[in-house]
């Protein structure tokens, strides 16, 4: 948000109330913003006095991250409040330092603090609303105010009516004490009976393994939080555990420094977009993921994991999830594989030791914070002493000498391994069915029954209107036609990766006729005459041994990627009416138009909503040369 943004309304007198949603890096931002463009004599803060000396300890540590911890009066049990970098009460603290400002703890301690989050509309929403509108709209919402609300805002008051009236004094406040405080520091205010002092107050230094748990904003943007905010980008993360070393990040957003202005050129950046944010997390999380692994993530699987995670994000009320729903999204969409190195990443931060003057301890979210969930990630190790053979078992065949295999290649008559024809014909069928069956559901509508139960009662209709107590059926339309030809898309090709196109002619009535694209199987010679290759992208059609060279042909010239060329041919060559295209996007307009003329239909099939565990099955292919080697190819192909 622009300095621009000045919340005038909040302006008593010299006194400026600034409200913030506690724990969270947009208001974190602002507050820096704010207190380097005003520059008051006063910061007043609303954190226990009692706690001042720890708090005043830990911002020296920073961005070492502390815990304070102290005794509950009246229970058996000890809170916890951690000091992050994120936090908007921390950064004024941090901030009053630079500009010379006296700060002011206003919380005499007359009250129990909760551990609980209050309940806040997604602060995200200042990016798209700015933070007058926020501030304005949570304002205008009616809830119940609570006894202990006012008891803790006059308390505020009467140690804010203290300080010098006429001083420049900024005021940093949780959100839902303002209007309270505002009404109370419109009468004098009685000062409290506060204490002096809490019992077993200490200062504990956080271990690197728990910060992922107990942090209000995850580690790795209140890394990049603290790497902007001096203007410089992040050291190489922490290793999250002892047997794996995580490569550094690189900063978002930050615009070159001034070295003029210093401290008030980086104040004025714009805040961090935490959707950005999540952006660079997964990247980050991909990047780990496939060199751990050997799989590739695509671009589709990432649209999948965007939309997952706003789901859930949905069903608790806010515009973007947090470290638990952006994992479970990565669970759901990718593996478990990838969901784990999202939630390493989520915890890396750099500057977190455990060898410090304090004592380390590790805690758990479930000290922390109430109602905690929980995911179970099931990850999956290489197994070594699984691939250890007994004396005397042969392994997999390799070379004799370096290169053997490719000089024995003569790719005078190619062609492709029986056992995955069968596979990629199943997969074929399969998408046919499905084709129909997505158009078949779209011509059908569900009503009311009357005098006849169509074609059986629809359960989840009559159970979504149970209260009008009414049966409904459903009418499902046949649909004419067959599917001819299936265009399935794993990549667009936009880097022209898969150079190998091909086209293939079905060997006896029961095989498709194929045209592909797809990395080059000579760059990866797995056996003599046998060479390993990916699909970007396919078309199956039948009958067979009617497909000409369609990479050649000039009837597609106009076509402007791998996937329209493929689709252009798969409406040319199909005898049925209907065709199946499976990819990440939808085919351009102009392809309807183009089936309608020949009397065709596309049918679109969106790639994510097929299982990716059969997707990564089909999706590699194996070129022989000659068909005597297939004979063979068993001993080298896995």
């Amino acid at each position: 948000m622009s300095p621009a943004s000045d919340l005038s309304d909040q302006r008593r007198g010299p006194i400026r109330y600034l409200p913030v949603v506690p724990g969270r890096l947009e208001f974190a931002c602002h507050v820096r913003q704010q207190i380097l463009n005003a520059k008051p004599q006063f910061v007043a803060i609303d954190l226990p006095i009692t706690l001042s000396s720890c708090y005043e300890r830990a911002i020296e540590r920073l961005p070492e991250l502390s815990a304070i911890i102290y005794d509950d009066e009246g229970a058996d049990r000890a809170v916890y409040e951690t000091v992050e970098p994120a936090d908007p009460f921390v950064e004024a603290l941090r901030t009053a330092r630079e500009v010379n400002a006296k700060t002011v703890f206003l919380d005499p301690d007359v009250a129990e603090r909760s551990c609980a989050i209050d309940a806040y509309p997604d602060s995200y929403a200042v990016e798209r609303i700015g933070f007058p509108q926020y501030i304005a709209s949570y304002r205008k919402s009616s809830r119940e105010r609570k006894a202990s609300l006012t008891v803790h805002a006059e308390a505020l008051a009467s140690q804010l009516q203290a300080i010098d009236l006429e001083a420049d004094t900024l005021v940093v406040v949780a959100l839902k004490l303002l209007d309270p405080l505002l009404e109370a520091m419109e009468r004098p205010q009685a000062r409290p009976l506060r204490k002096v002092r809490r019992k077993g107050v200490r200062l504990l230094n956080l271990h690197p393994e728990c910060l992922t748990e107990v942090l209000t904003e995850m580690p790795f943007l209140q890394s990049i939080y603290e790497a902007r905010r001096h203007g410089r980008p992040p050291a190489p993360d922490r290793p999250p555990i002892e047997t794996k070393q995580v490569r550094g990040f690189s900063l978002i957003g930050v615009p070159a420094e001034d070295p003029k202005q210093g401290a008030v050129a980086r104040g004025s950046q714009e805040p961090l977009d935490r959707q950005r944010l999540h952006l660079r997390l997964f990247r980050e999380a991909q990047r780990i993921y496939e060199k751990n692994t050997g799989e590739s993530v695509g671009l589709w699987q990432r649209r999948l994991w965007s939309r997952y995670a706003r789901n859930l994000a949905m069903t608790q009320g806010q515009l973007l999830g947090g470290l638990f729903e952006l994992t479970v999204a990565a669970r759901s969409t990718i593996d478990d594989n990838m969901a784990w190195e999202m939630w390493e990443m989520a915890g890396a931060y750099a500057h977190q030791k455990t060898a410090t003057d304090l004592m380390t301890v590790k805690l758990s979210g479930e000290q922390m914070w109430l109602d905690t969930r929980r995911i179970r990630i099931r990850r999956r190790l290489p197994r070594r002493k699984a691939g250890m053979r007994p004396t005397g078992l042969k392994g997999r065949k390799g070379e004799k000498t370096p290169g053997e295999w490719r000089e024995r290649w003569a790719g005078f008559s190619i062609c492709s391994y029986p056992p995955e024809d069968l596979v990629i014909e199943n997969y074929g069928h399969f998408l046919k069915k499905k084709g129909k069956s997505i158009l078949s559901e779209e011509r059908s509508h569900t009503e009311p029954f009357t005098t006849s139960l169509l074609d059986g009662i629809d359960l989840r209709e009559t159970l979504r209107n149970w209260h009008e107590k009414k049966i409904y059926v459903r009418s499902w339309q046949r649909v004419s036609g067959e599917v001819g030809a299936v265009v399935l898309i794993f990549d667009e090709d936009r880097d022209n990766r898969y150079s190998y196109c091909k086209t293939w002619l079905g060997e006896h009535q029961n095989e498709s006729d194929m045209a592909f694209y797809a990395t080059d199987p000579f760059e990866n010679i797995v056996g003599p005459g046998i060479g390993r290759s990916e699909y970007g992208g396919l078309l199956l059609n039948l009958p067979s041994r009617r497909m000409m060279e369609v990479w050649t042909d000039p009837d597609y010239l106009f076509a402007e990627s791998k996937p329209e060329l493929l689709l252009l041919a798969a409406l040319d060559y199909s005898i049925e009416k209907l065709v199946v295209y499976v990819a990440a996007k939808p085919p351009r307009s102009i392809f309807r138009s183009i089936a309608a003329r020949m009397g065709l239909k596309i049918i679109y099939i969106p790639i994510g909503q097929l299982s990716p565990v059969a997707l990564k099955k089909i999706r590699v292919m194996h070129v022989l040369d000659g068909q005597d080697k297939r004979a063979v190819a068993k001993d080298y192909i896995w």
